[in-house]
């Protein structure tokens, strides 16, 4: 709950100032749903460059006070969606279920699905790492195949790194990466992004790209600074 419509717009203007764009680099931006349309507006033009939601609703329409859709999300400019970020999981008590409901909501939508997955400290003190990614990734994907997955994008946030200044050892995140990449590419699914979230920073951002199997970051308090996540965008 940062960034207002009025603050996004400005907060495009500093990152545009700051940004030299890398060939081949996608950067996105998940701002709060009533700063999409500003956030879109504001980096309209901008080369690779992806507006996105922070969540979705299943249902494309109805009763559901407080809620978005996937078609009002697209609306509003979205081009991409967060399905299962950690705080919807263990603030809202989102189900792997509903993460799947929503993954195809998204697809439906032709919106580009990032879909979270991660341990609790507790997890992985106990040796469930694997177990727990490989579970709601999943029941996130359910039955679909290649071809309907050919635009997702898979993020491993550990939920113990988050805000909490810990990062995983790049060495220990990629381990979590192949595991994963195997889980789809069993699936038939070869070419799915994974990217690294987890206190990603300034000081830490270059050791995480060096490791092959980090293809991206996902970053949370880091990039609400556009100076300071420019430089993020513009590193490895």
């Amino acid at each position: 709950m940062n960034v207002g419509p009025g603050e996004a717009r400005d907060y495009a203007a500093r990152f545009r100032a700051a940004y030299q764009p890398v060939p081949g680099r996608r950067t996105w931006f998940f701002p709060p749903a009533v700063s999409l349309t500003a956030a879109a507006d504001g980096f309209a033009g901008l080369a690779n460059t992806v507006v996105g939601a922070q969540d979705i609703h299943w249902e494309p329409k109805g009763a559901f006070t407080g809620a978005i859709s996937a078609p009002l999300a697209r609306a509003a400019g979205a081009g991409a969606v967060l399905i299962g970020h950690s705080e919807r999981r263990h603030g809202f008590g989102e189900t792997d279920g509903e993460t799947g409901l929503k993954l195809r909501a998204a697809l439906k939508e032709r919106l580009t699905p990032v879909l979270c997955v991660g341990e609790t400290l507790a997890e992985r003190e106990q040796g469930q790492t694997g177990s727990v990614v490989r579970r709601q990734l999943l029941a996130g994907i359910g039955e679909l195949g290649a071809g309907d997955l050919s635009s997702l994008v898979v993020a491993y946030e550990p939920v113990w790194a988050i805000g909490t200044g810990k990062t995983a050892a790049p060495s220990d995140a990629a381990q979590v990466h192949t595991g994963l990449r195997k889980l789809l590419h069993d699936r038939g699914v070869d070419g799915v992004p994974i990217l690294y979230g987890g206190s990603v920073n300034l000081e830490n951002i270059e050791a995480l790209l060096g490791e092959p199997e980090i293809e991206g970051v996902l970053v949370g308090g880091a990039s609400l600074d556009p100076v300071g996540w420019a430089g993020i965008c513009q590193a490895g």
